[in-house]
This record gives structure tokens, sequence and C-alpha cells, in this order.
């Protein structure tokens, strides 16, 4: 959810010397039977990859641009947030702090959505593979005053995308089973009796009993530490329990991949061989799965199919010498998730029903605590076994359980949201203050970031993209009079900030039970086009689905995420 804990880009480390290796460099083939990487497999950039100057490409391979969507947009100041004089930008942030704290729910939340919550965790560890650095303060903050938009001339110039927005796991594999360790960063490490498999944490004994989640014989269910820190590729990654938990997961695949690999083709014989075939296999189902579960359970019918069968390319991606991630997308069509946040959760036997062994349910304070990042309360240097996840109480719908689904995407936010837990752990935030205030109240932050980041208005976004947009009446009915006020001191009813305008389209539109059609368009058109423009997707591998790609014991594809933790033995 935050931006502020520094993900670690394992890739940049490949600038400094590490085994990567240009696709077009002589004896690249034998180079990679020996360990090295190709640049192809990390980055979807193929100039860069082909490029014959070693240098330049390793300097461009690890970081991406940010750029506006809708660049004539941002140039017409009518199309963004009213801030014409220093006057009426001041009243603009007023009413976008009135607007954040309004939308915060007061006591439990009253509707569920017919959306698995495995739904809301995926789109994260998602959301970290894409892109880091729009949250980053120490290069645009939200804490200037006075606050007023950035020329976005200077946005693009200023911020920087610390991952290339390949949908290539680079969290997970790092820099590869086969490179040098750099004693000044953490490197995701692989086993040192099967390079081809990436290393996991051991859980904890509980010192306050429960019971331990099964498999009970299977230890191998956190991340890999040291002193509690998570040896991963983003730190985020660890900032709470379920997208720790679903980090693991994606671990075990791959692993699990490499015995499938050994099993079932056994021509490959290589300890690299074997590495990259697993690799590539769970890339493409990851990447499948992101098109043909996750997206076409969150965004409106049709939406999908629309995007794949069409030759549009609104990213504009096939005319530009590098890929980019829209702001548009990163900044506010994508933080949609946030909605389907609970503020509880049916987590396990023990912090869930049926059990009630300790809590009929997990706070999400606790799901943030049970981290490295949180602290682990209780002293243990790894997960206690007793808060392991149990997935079938996040991927099955059951009327008999309604937490066992998420929040609707609305217009409101869980409580616990104004008030979020690791939110500045590593910063140098002063404790106590405004900014951290600030940076813990998820809804203003968003919406400060938005303004500050010149993001063009709802309205002017539906225009563009030849979209009915939200009429006053559906704009506005119904809502909780703090949000209405709101709305009115910042003249936000013509002029909408573009992420509250995509949760009430969403709203209105789909009864909160998928985005509407500004959001879904902006959100498939920027996942399914970035896996369009790497030349190594599953999109780019002649008509590659999961009939093509490992198998359960059963024999049946892994094609739904919860097929995909069954294949990790989590589930």
């Amino acid at each position: 959810m935050s931006e502020n804990v520094e993900g670690r880009r394992v890739i940049t480390r490949m600038r400094h010397g590490a085994h990567a290796i240009v696709d077009a460099a002589p004896g690249a083939k034998e180079a990679v039977d020996a360990g090295s990487v190709r640049l192809s497999d990390v980055t979807q950039d193929a100039e860069v990859a082909k490029t014959a100057d070693v240098a330049e490409a390793l300097a461009m391979a690890g970081v991406t641009d940010f750029d506006y969507l809708f660049p004539a947009l941002v140039s017409d100041p009518t199309k963004l947030l009213p801030a014409d004089t220093a006057a009426i930008a001041a009243n603009t942030v007023d009413a976008l702090n009135d607007l954040g704290n309004a939308m915060i729910e007061q006591g439990a939340p009253q509707a569920n959505a017919p959306i698995p919550p495995i739904h809301t965790y995926w789109g994260q560890f998602v959301d970290h593979d894409l892109t880091a650095a729009t949250d980053n303060d120490k290069v645009v903050g939200i804490d200037v005053t006075p606050l007023a938009p950035m020329p976005p001339a200077g946005v693009v110039a200023l911020l920087v995308n610390k991952r290339n927005p390949a949908l290539n796991l680079d969290s997970v594999y790092g820099d590869g089973p086969f490179a040098q360790p750099n004693p000044n960063e953490i490197a995701v490490p692989y086993r040192a009796d099967d390079r081809a498999k990436l290393q996991l944490g051991e859980l904890a004994v509980a010192g306050g009993g429960g019971v331990v989640i099964p498999p009970v014989d299977d230890r191998e269910r956190d991340l890999p530490r040291v002193n509690r820190v998570p040896q991963i590729g983003d730190a985020r990654n660890d900032e709470n329990l379920v997208v720790a938990q679903l980090h693991v997961a994606f671990l075990r695949f791959h692993n699990n991949a490499v015995d499938w690999v050994r099993d079932n083709e056994p021509e490959r014989t290589g300890v690299g061989d074997v590495f990259s075939r697993a690799r590539d296999l769970t890339r493409w189902t990851y990447q499948w799965l992101c098109v043909h579960d996750y997206l076409a359970t969150v965004l409106e019918d049709g939406a999908v199919d629309r995007v794949l069968a069409s030759e549009d390319d609104l990213l504009g991606l096939a005319d530009r010498p590098r890929p980019y991630m829209p702001l548009e997308f990163s900044v506010a069509a994508f933080r949609f998730g946030h909605s389907m946040v609970r503020g509880i959760y049916d987590w396990n036997r023990n912090f869930g029903a049926p059990g009630n062994i300790f809590q009929p349910q997990a706070t999400l304070e606790q799901l943030f605590q049970f981290t490295g990042t949180g602290g682990f309360i209780g002293g243990a240097d790894e997960l206690p076994d007793n808060w392991t996840a149990e997935w079938d109480r996040f991927v099955e719908l059951d009327v008999a359980f309604p937490i066992r689904s998420a929040r609707p995407i609305d217009t409101f936010l869980a409580a616990p949201l104004a008030n979020m837990v690791n939110q500045v752990a590593g910063t140098q935030v002063p404790a106590g203050g405004a900014l951290e205030t600030l940076l813990k109240h998820l809804a203003r932050r968003n919406l400060l970031r938005g303004f500050r980041l010149s993001i063009p208005t709802g309205q002017a976004v539906a225009a563009a993209l030849g979209i009915p947009p939200l009429t006053t009446p559906e704009l506005t009915t119904g809502l909780d009079q703090g949000v209405r006020d709101a709305l009115d001191k910042g003249g936000f009813v013509d002029r909408t900030p573009l992420w509250f305008y995509i949760l009430r389209e969403s709203e209105v539109r789909t009864n909160g039970e998928a985005l509407g059609p500004v959001g879904s368009r902006i959100v498939a058109e920027t996942l399914i086009g970035q896996i369009r423009h790497d030349p190594r997707s599953y999109l780019n591998q002649s008509g590659w689905t999961p009939a093509a790609g490992v198998r359960l014991p059963d024999g049946a594809a892994v094609t739904s995420i919860a097929s995909f933790l069954r294949f990790a033995g989590v589930l």
C-alpha cells in the first residue's frame, strides 16, 4: 500500500557489473550457460537488450520512465483540479484533506463485494512488480507549503520508475542464482544444494500457543530472513502479512516448477536450463492469471476481452523508444484496491472462525505487525507458526462467512487506513509530526499526491476515452454529508479527483462489484499493454496458455489464483 518504504530494486545492481549480458554480445549463449542473465530476461525493452553497448544497456535496463497517458489534458489547466491562484490552490488542498478524512468509514463496514479477498492483495503484489517511486517524498513531496501542482514536464523529469514495468517477477528472482553477491545490498538467496531453487525461511515456534496451521510438517512457509529483514527483491512485500505470505507462495511455486520440469522435461539437464524454464513457466502462469483471473474479476464484464481483441494501443508503447508507466494508472486508477481492504480478516483457525482459538478474526493492524517490518510481536525473528495463512479463507467465497470477501470498490476506506502501520518504517520521517500523520492516512495521501502530480480530472479522462462522464446526480446522490461538503468546497463536482472519480464510478455503475468503464479501460490497457510489449511474455509465445504449463497432481492446469496456490503447496 505504501511506497515510502524504499523498494529494493535488485536489477539496478546490474549496472555495477553483476552477471547480466546484452543479448547481442559475442558468446552470449555460452555466458548464459555459465550462469549469466540475458537482459531480455529482465526488461521488456527489446532495443536495450539488443544494443551492443554493454555499459549503456546496463544503465538503461534498471529504470524506466513515468509519463502521462493523456498529455494533452495535463497541458490544459481546466482539465486539472482548481489551482488558478495561490488562494484557489490552498482551498483545493483544504478540500482534499476534508474529502480524504470523510472517505474513512466510521464504524464497521456495511457491505461486501462478490470478490475473494485474495484479489485485493494480488493487486498489491502486481503494483509492487510494476512501479516504485510515485510516493517518494524525497523527490516530489506532498508536505511542502504551500502545496501546488508541479508542472507536468517537471513531474516527468523528476520521477523515475525503479521498476521495469514488465510483469517479470524481479522481486522474486532478483539477479538470478549465479550472480556475485554485493556485500552492500540484499541479494535474493538461492538454495546452496540446488541453485535452480529459491531459498525459503522457516517458521518460528509460537510461544503463545495455538495450533500449527497445516501442513504441520512443512516449516518452509516464511520469507528468507536475516535478523527479521526479508531477503527479497522488494521490501514492500513484507509490509503486511498477506502480501508476505503471497510472496512465499511465489517462491514455492517456482521451486515446485523446478521439480515439475525435471520430472516432465528430462532433456533439460543443466541447472541453468532447468532454472530458466521453471522461471518462464512461473512468469507466464502469473501473467496469464493477472489477465484471466485477476483482471477478469475486478474489471467490468467484457473489458479484458475488448482489450485483448483490439489492436488499439492506448499507451502508445509501439511508438516509444522506451517503455513507461502511466501516471494516471499508478497514481489514481490502480489505487482502487485500497477501497477493497478490510479492517478485519478471517485469517486462520487461530485468528478466525470457525476455531476462534485466540480471536474471531485478525485485525488489519495485526497483519501489519506480524511481519519483519512490523517486528513480529513476541520477539521472534521469523513468522510464528500460528500466524501462517489459511488461503481457503481468502480464495473461496462463502455466504456463511461474509468476512471472506473483499469490500466493495467504492468511495469509503476501512478505518485502519487512516492510521496505517509500517508506512514510515525505514525512513527519516519525524515521529509524531504532521508528515507522519499524513503519510499514515491513505485517502489524504492519495488525493494530495494526485493534485501534486497534476493528474487530470475524472471528467476530462472520461471525455478523452469517449466514455460518458458521471452526471451530477450520479456523482453526488446518496453520499455522506461530509463527502458531499468536501466536493462542493473544492469545486470537485465538475472537476473530480481521478482516484475518487474511479471509485465513485464503480459505486454507481457496477454496484461496487467491479471497476466502471473508465477505471476498467485504464487498468486493462496498462496491464495488458505492458505484457504485450514484453517480448518474453506469455502473449508473445505463440498462443501459450496454462495447458502448456505446469500441472497439478491430478493433471489439471493452473487456471486460477486458487490453483496457483495449490501448486505452490500452500492451499
